[in-house]
């Protein structure tokens, strides 16, 4: 009987194939961390993913997830910081000045000069101005 033709192929030379064109990204991670991507890996369905696929989709996950804006601040403060603003500004303003005085005096000591209303960073520009 004759022997059978068999077919081997030559071992390509040179490095792997990458996985693709981008940019690499080295990280390092602490044990605790890499503990709970292996425990994520061992949760999902497919057991055979390695750290950086699982990586990729954890990011993927993270980057599709919408949070809601944090508001700056609890809703009671700013009243809370008005009433105590006007309270010291009663205190330095004179007592013997008509009352349309010390309003004028109080909203300007509060909101500031009106040349300068238009310049201020820390408060947000109000609708259709």
């Amino acid at each position: 009987m004759t022997k059978s033709i068999r077919v081997t192929t030559k071992k390509k030379r040179g490095r792997p194939a990458t996985t693709g064109r981008g940019t690499q990204v080295g990280e390092r991670w602490h044990p605790t961390e890499l503990a709970a991507i292996d425990a994520w890996i061992a949760s999902s369905p497919d057991k055979n993913i390695t750290r950086a696929h699982a990586i990729r989709r954890l990011v993927a996950l993270g980057l599709r997830v919408k949070t809601p804006a944090q508001p700056i601040g609890k809703p009671g403060r700013r009243l809370r910081a008005q009433e105590l603003a006007t309270k010291a500004i009663e205190k330095i303003i004179d007592p013997a000045a008509p009352p349309e005085e010390r309003a004028q005096r109080r909203r300007r000591l509060t909101k500031g000069p009106p040349e300068f209303r238009e310049d201020r960073v820390d408060q947000t520009k109000a609708k259709g101005k």
